[in-house]
């Protein structure tokens, strides 16, 4: 039967973070008593407490990463006081936790995890990162002692881990292969974009900035998204296939958006590249509405070659042509849907760009493809199965 459940998010508010939005309002409408512990945002998602669609959440003040791995060791301490002390909180005033469910990174909340089963708690670990390969990709600095302490950590959170949820097929190996989980205890639940939130308005010219096309990239932007590789191939399609009949906007915000600001303008781009920082859910789909293609130039290294990519899933809720390197977990998603480059190749990356500006009967095809599957076989109501099939794991282990 549906208990409480205790949702543990470090790197992003609730409910600015999406994926764990709609697995609250899953549990919720299951029948389940959610709380969820998670940091205070800066500009939205500010109260220290507030009840919002039934869902009691609890933030935290929020001391964002600076300066390099020292920087997340600093920022992932504070985090996990701030967890535990929330924690004891909610277990003293509303009762006994039934399912603490623990998202990374880091791969440290195993702590309040062990706590609370201490207490019977049955702990669910939702993997949206493989921290050992964010490592890797992000700070360059190889199988360093650093390297191997954040696998001393996903070791430890898989062995307190009851059930663990993976987001895509490569993940859910990581889990069985290196996390040593037994198959029937890990669940794939893939994110998977909210359908209300992307529904497209009428497009409007006046976002081209005068031009007949508008090329859109919408995320993050940290060291491996891919923006350098994405301003790089805007370079080329100017330079090497010599089309400026386009202007782009960069959609979302980093620790590297003032960095992509200065490429754009070192690499010529200024006068037609856009960043517009995090924007209004109602400009946003103003923007995927007009655009003619859409970029996730997420180049190819230990991560992003087996994560899901959440822009890519966005684009196709949009009914939007893509242009990708060629990623492993990319093509799964995508399918026809995109049109892959060889891996951080720019130059090719900018010649598939200018193939779908010269051919809207294509991208219409490719829109209309990545629509479809977002709306049946990659939607939300399949992965809100798998996971309240992981609850039901869980707590049927504790019965």
């Amino acid at each position: 039967m549906p208990g409480r459940a205790l949702i543990l998010v470090e790197n992003l508010s609730v409910p600015f973070d999406r994926r764990v939005w709609q697995e609250c309002t899953t549990l919720r409408d299951a029948g389940w008593e959610v709380h969820v512990i998670c940091p205070q945002g800066t500009k939205r998602d500010t109260e220290p407490y507030v009840e919002l669609d039934g869902v009691r959440i609890h933030r935290y003040p929020w001391r964002e990463a600076s300066g390099g791995p020292s920087g997340y060791l600093k920022e992932y301490g504070s985090a996990v006081w701030h967890q535990l002390r929330l924690a004891r909180r909610i277990v003293k005033t509303a009762g006994k936790v039934d399912v603490v469910h623990a998202c990374n990174p880091p791969d440290l909340l195993f702590v309040v995890a062990r706590m609370l089963k201490r207490q019977g708690t049955r702990f669910v670990f939702d993997q949206h990162d493989l921290v050992p390969e964010l490592y890797l990709s992000r700070f360059d600095r190889g199988e360093d002692f650093l390297y191997r302490a954040v696998l001393r950590a996903e070791r430890a959170t898989y062995r307190a881990a009851d059930v663990v949820i993976a987001t895509n097929e490569s993940y859910r190996e990581v889990a069985l292969t290196r996390g040593k989980m037994a198959p029937g205890k890990v669940f794939v639940v893939r994110s998977a974009p909210a359908v209300e939130r992307f529904q497209q308005v009428p497009p409007e010219p006046a976002l081209k900035k005068g031009r007949p096309h508008l090329l859109c990239y919408l995320g993050v932007m940290g060291p491996q998204d891919g923006v350098d590789y994405a301003l790089r191939s805007l370079a080329a399609l100017r330079d090497e296939q010599g089309r400026t009949d386009w202007h782009a906007v960069f959609v979302g915000a980093g620790d590297t958006f003032d960095d992509m600001v200065r490429l754009a303008d070192t690499l010529g781009l200024a006068d037609q590249v856009e960043f517009t920082g995090r924007i209004p859910d109602a400009d946003l789909v103003r923007y995927l509405s007009t655009a003619d293609v859409c970029l996730s130039p997420d180049p190819k290294n230990p991560l992003n070659d087996v994560s899901t990519m959440n822009k890519v899933m966005e684009y196709m809720a949009m009914g939007k042509p893509i242009v990708s390197f060629e990623l492993r977990e990319a093509r799964v998603s995508a399918g026809a849907a995109a049109v892959y480059a060889r891996a951080n190749d720019v130059s090719e990356f900018a010649k598939l760009t200018a193939q779908l500006l010269d051919d809207p009967d294509e991208r219409v095809r490719m829109g209309e493809l990545g629509r479809e599957r977002v709306a049946g076989e990659l939607s939300w109501a399949r992965s809100s199965e798998a996971l309240l099939a992981a609850y039901a794991s869980a707590v049927d282990d504790r019965a």
